[in-house]
Formats: C-alpha cells, sequence, structure tokens
C-alpha cells in the first residue's frame, strides 16, 4: 500500500475514535490493522467504536497494547497468576511480545471468566497484555511448546513480516478485471502432492504444497513448481487445507529455496503440520534418504504462518478474501473458499473433506454464500466406493481384531498420526469398555500420542461431543487403561512379546517410521494381522501389500535389502475413512446454493477422476472438468 493510502485509513481511523483510548500508532499486522492503545481497556469497554471504525475503513482492527505499558513478562506473569482461580490449572503462560499477548494455558479453561471473578479486561489493564486463553493437554505437547519457542524468539523479524504482508496485501489494486485461472501442479488424476496455484490480474495464490508418499522420483513426487515458472517472490500467500503431508510435505522447500510471504492455515494445523515435517525430516535421517530440507526450514515455516479461524473473512491479497471453513477430515482441515474482486467470483477448493459426522469431527461445512467454481477430491469418486454404515464398520472391525487375539496374535494398524489414529484410539476404547472387543495390550506410538495432545488443545475444532468431554467434564477422551504408549524404540520390545496385543504405529501406507520395524517382524506369521484404515496411495508399500504381495523389499541397515514373507491376514477397513464416498460427495454438491457454474475434480486416481467427473455433469447438468497435471485453465 502507498504511503499516501496508509495516511488516509490512519486518518479516518484516529478521527473516529475517541482521545480517551490514547491511540499511540496505527500499524499493519498482516491481513489485520492494528491499533496500538495506551489506554485498551476503554475500547475493549466500548467495543462498538471499533466496530463502527471497521465498517468505515472495511478492514479488519485489532487493538494492541503499546509497548510502553507492558510489564516485563516476570511481573506481568507473577499479576496474571495472582489473579487466576487456583481450579483453572493455568501452568503455564506463552508472552507473545510480537503482538503483546500472553496466551494462559489452562486445563479448565472454562475457570477462566468473569463468573468465575477472572476478568480480562482488568488483568489487561494491570499488565498491559492481553489475555488469551487456551486448553492445557491432559499429555505434555512438545509441538505447541516448539511453536511458541519459534514465535518468541523471532518477534522483531515478525514484527516486520506483519507489516510487509500488509503492505502487500493493501497496495492500491492496478487493474478492476476479475480474470480468474489456476495451474494444476499436483494432485490431479493421482493422490498426493496437492498443489494448485490460483491466478488473478492482481495475485498469485499457492493451494496447498504436498509431496507424493508413493513416487520414487523428484518429477513424480514435488508439486511442478519448475512448470508453472514461476519466480516464488510472485506469490502472495500460500494457503494449507491441512496438516497431511501430501498436502504440506513440500511447504518448508519453498522457504529453503526463497519464499518469505505468509502462509495462512487453521490454529490447530500449524503445530500438526510442523510434527509431521519434523518427523519426515527425522525418517529422512534415519533411512539416509535424501532431504529436501531440515529444522532450519520448518522453523521459518512457522515464523511466516498466519492462522486464521473458522468463518472469517479475512483478506490475503489486494483482491481475493479467504474463508475457511470445517472440511471434516482431520483436527483443524479446511475447505478453501476464495472470494475474487468485488463479489466476480467465488472458488471453493475442497481440500480433503467429510460430508458425514465422525466421533472425532463435526461434518463439512457447505452453506457457502455463493460458489461459481468447485474444485473437489474424489479420493473414493466411483459408484462402488459407498462406504458402509459406521455399526457395520465398527462391528467387522472387531470381528477382526477378535480372531486374531483370540489366537494370540498381534493386530498392526498402520495408521496416519493425525486424524485415523485418534478416531481408531476411541473406537478401541468404546469395545473394550464394553466387552466386545477381546482385552489386550494396545500399544501406541509416541508420535500418535503427540498429535493427540494437539487435539485435547483445541477442544472447538472437535465433535460436539468431544468438545464437551474435554472442556465441561475436563477428560481425555483418548486416554485409557488399556493403552501404552510407546516412547522410545526400546520399549517396542514389550509390544512384540508373546501374547495378542494391538499395535497402531506410523507411517499408515507403510513408507517409513515406527510401523516398518513392527511389520517386519509381524508379517511372517500367519497368527498376526495388519488392518488398514486408511487410504493407500498407489505406489506406496502399503498399497502392495493391500493388493495381495507375498513378498516386499525393506531397506536395512548399511543400505542391504532384506526381503519379507507376508503371510499375515491382511484386511482393510472401509468406512473408516477422512473422505468423502461416492455419496456424500453427491449429497455435499446438491447442497450449494445459487447453482455452480463449474466443477474441477482431483485428489483421486484416473479412472475415479474421469467417472465422478462423467457422473457429476450428468446429474447437475455442469460442465465438469478432470484436468491432469501441468495444466493451466482459464476459469473466468
Amino acid at each position: 500500500m502507498t504511503e499516501r493510502n496508509a495516511q488516509s485509513i490512519t486518518s479516518v481511523i484516529l478521527n473516529h475514535i475517541p482521545a480517551d483510548a490514547e491511540i499511540t500508532r496505527v500499524e499493519y499486522e498482516g491481513p489485520r490493522i492494528a491499533l496500538y492503545s495506551k489506554n485498551p481497556k476503554f475500547l475493549q469497554q466500548n467495543s462498538y467504536i471499533v466496530s463502527d471504525v471497521v465498517n468505515l475503513v472495511k478492514r479488519r482492527l485489532v487493538v494492541r497494547t503499546d509497548k510502553s505499558i507492558r510489564k516485563d513478562e516476570q511481573e506481568a506473569q507473577e499479576i496474571i497468576m495472582a489473579s487466576v482461580p487456583p481450579e483453572s490449572g493455568v501452568e503455564k503462560i506463552f508472552f507473545d511480545a510480537a503482538i503483546g499477548e500472553a496466551v494462559l494455558e489452562a486445563r479448565k479453561p472454562l475457570q477462566l471468566s468473569v463468573e468465575k471473578g477472572f476478568n480480562p479486561i482488568e488483568i489487561t489493564d494491570k499488565t498491559g497484555w492481553k489475555i488469551r486463553v487456551r486448553k492445557l493437554p491432559h499429555i505434555p505437547c512438545q509441538s505447541i511448546q516448539n511453536v511458541n519457542y519459534v514465535l518468541s524468539q523471532s518477534v522483531n523479524e515478525r514484527a516486520k513480516f506483519f507489516r510487509d504482508v500488509g503492505e502487500n496485501i493493501f497496495r492500491p489494486r492496478l487493474s478492476n478485471e476479475a480474470e480468474v485461472s489456476f495451474m494444476t501442479l499436483g494432485a490431479f488424476e493421482e493422490v498426493g502432492r496437492s498443489s494448485i496455484i490460483v491466478s488473478t490480474s492482481e495475485s498469485k495464490l499457492l493451494l496447498d504444497c504436498g509431496i507424493h508418499p508413493g513416487s520414487k522420483n523428484a518429477w513424480d513426487a514435488f508439486p511442478r513448481l519448475d512448470w508453472a515458472d514461476i519466480e516464488l517472490d510472485e506469490l502472495d500467500a500460500i494457503i494449507i487445507s491441512h496438516a497431511h503431508l501430501d498436502h504440506t510435505g513440500f511447504l518448508p522447500a519453498l522457504f529453503k529455496y526463497g519464499y518469505d510471504g505468509p502462509v495462512y492455515c487453521t490454529e490447530p494445523t500449524l503445530p500438526l503440520m510442523t510434527l509431521l515435517q519434523g518427523d519426515m525430516v527425522k525418517i529422512g535421517q534415519l533411512e539416509g534418504g535424501r532431504l529436501v530440507y531440515d529444522q532450519r526450514d520448518i522453523r521459518e515455516v512457522i515464523k511466516h504462518t498466519i492462522t486464521v479461524p473458522y468463518g472469517l473473512v479475512t483478506d490475503v491479497a489486494p483482491d481475493v478474501k479467504l474463508v475457511f471453513n470445517n472440511a471434516g477430515h482431520i483436527l483443524g482441515s479446511a475447505t478453501v473458499h476464495l472470494h475474487v474482486g468485488e463479489g466476480a467470483h467465488n472458488i471453493v477448493y475442497t481440500g480433503d473433506y467429510k460430508y458425514g459426522k465422525t466421533q472425532l469431527l463435526e461434518s463439512a461445512f457447505w452453506n457457502y454464500p455463493r460458489v461459481e467454481t468447485l474444485i473437489t477430491e474424489c479420493t473414493y469418486g466411483t459408484k462402488e466406493d459407498i462406504m458402509p454404515s459406521r455399526d457395520e464398520v465398527e462391528t467387522l472391525f472387531t470381528k477382526l481384531a477378535n480372531e486374531t487375539l483370540n489366537k494370540g496374535g498381534k493386530v498392526l494398524i498402520p495408521v496416519p498420526a493425525v486424524g485415523r489414529a485418534q478416531e481408531i484410539i476411541l473406537v478401541i476404547d468404546h469395545y473394550m469398555r464394553e466387552k466386545k472387543l477381546v482385552e489386550a495390550p494396545v500399544f501406541i506410538e509416541g508420535m500418535i500420542s503427540e498429535a493427540t495432545a494437539i487435539h485435547i488443545a483445541y477442544p472447538d475444532y472437535l465433535s460436539r461431543e468431544l468438545k464437551y468431554k474435554i472442556l465441561e467434564e475436563d477428560s481425555n477422551p483418548f486416554s485409557s487403561e488399556y493403552f501404552t504408549v510407546v516412547e522410545h524404540p526400546s520399549n517396542r520390545e514389550e509390544a512384540l512379546r508373546e501374547g495378542g496385543a494391538i499395535i497402531m504405529a506410523t507411517s499408515g501406507m507403510l513408507e517409513g517410521g515406527p510401523v516398518i520395524e513392527y511389520f517386519s517382524q509381524l508379517a511372517s506369521s500367519e497368527r498376526n494381522r495388519v488392518l488398514f484404515v486408511s487410504y493407500q496411495v498407489q505406489g506406496t508399500m502399503g498399497r502392495r501389500v493391500l493388493d495381495g504381495s507375498h513378498q516386499v523389499s525393506l531397506l536395512g541397515e548399511g543400505g542391504k535389502i532384506r526381503v519379507i514373507d507376508v503371510n499375515c491376514e491382511v484386511n482393510r477397513i472401509e468406512g473408516l475413512s477422512g473422505h468423502s464416498d461416492y455419496n456424500q460427495i453427491i449429497r455435499f454438491i446438491q447442497k450449494l446454493r445459487p447453482k455452480l457454474q463449474q466443477i474441477y475434480v482431483n485428489h483421486g486416481e484416473k479412472r475415479k477422476c474421469e467417472s465422478l467427473a462423467f457422473n457429476l455433469s450428468r446429474m447437475f447438468k455442469l460442465p465438469v472438468y478432470h484436468p491432469q497435471v501441468e495444466e493451466a485453465i482459464k476459469i473466468r
């Protein structure tokens, strides 16, 4: 934004805010404009003033405390801790100096209310720090602490970053044209490396930046940014739909090679994706793989991420507004709704979505005010991809597990650490308590436990029932007397001892991680069973095993190849997926009003994309396309 424009907005703001607010400066804070005040209590108690100014300037405003009134962190902590009710269980306070917030991590956050004697406005007045409350998990969560540490160590850098992002977003528009096009960089007629560039006459946005877990070469493993022939500094923003590596696994590499712009995602997606990216780095080091990036690049992701809650309209470019809505796929997963121009065109990119309620999450949001172009996933896009009922699925799961446990065998469940793992944890605990599943030890790898802690920290993103248990009852719905967390590789011996057991380990497609050790030990015995509960991408070892391979090769110590005989039972449990099945995709599209103008199908194998595109076109009398990777498409 030009200095003249900035001065104009500042002038309007200052002219409409009383002197009692003691505004010291008006500054960009990414997609917001921050008002720094020496008397924030005045504005908090008269919130209509800020609302009126928002309506005038048509920008998101946030009130911040002027640095001059902030107590040092130690003194502020003492004041805050003296004010919190002891029963709230506040154990940690994270001070985010870049924005002047004190984040209270509480065992019982509902105790931090005015009714309970806790007044955040008064505490802000005493300390100079705005108060925010977050649920403290029942188990330690290193990922969230890592994010907090990186943020606390980059205060000045982030403050400058916020200003730069704001100047880019609110710069004057050069054109009033509303042209829209996109380029397919990955996950078209394939599953993996999701990545799309959406271009307008003013801006370029990258939607997702994943890897292909089953690919053995760089051309097919990573988004085709080389084909797009775009410089990284041309991107106005990167928008992440959810944390899974096929949507985020290549993101740190962009920072390694020079990207320094914003990344937008929901709040839980940030610690989840950095957990998964960090694990990928570790696995690469352990297995001698080629590392595309390292932990330093992941830290850059953290510094440049702006988290946005569901339902909030956020400017991400001069002519594009973003709204995230619940996608129902995993914790924090979002559909991406882009408003281009002044109501000129609306795009919804679904990412991965589940149009159906599960134990873990509410069903995907569908009530968009307008959508002209839909880009929908079709992982399960053919008519035969109709999932059984939840009761049927869970009955089959317990039946197969019981068959193996009754003969003293092991049930190995390869799971993604985020999403399916937590869903299966809930199922196992429920059926063991109901005595419908043979009581046996359940071993859960530590990374799953870490991801579960992140779920507890963000209960607002879970199903209503789980949110109630976590916030109202202060219980951990993911804990059980039957579960043992495997914290270290040396502890895996207990899980492999003689006798029946259930083992949950990552990765979900047998492409690395601790599941490989278990699989190599258990696959040769007919007493054991492998239960796949998530989608197996073509080219992965999980897909080969599921398709009936009797032998697979593993890379052992010193680069030696080990051949593993697969004599165990192998089954796939349909219906526990976090993706919409064929019927759910149809019902989701039927709900959209007013009528769509066009649909693009992605994130599915070629046959499924073709089938879904044909059926959608026939049903809805719309143009429906199934592009391949490396296509440039003008949609308006």
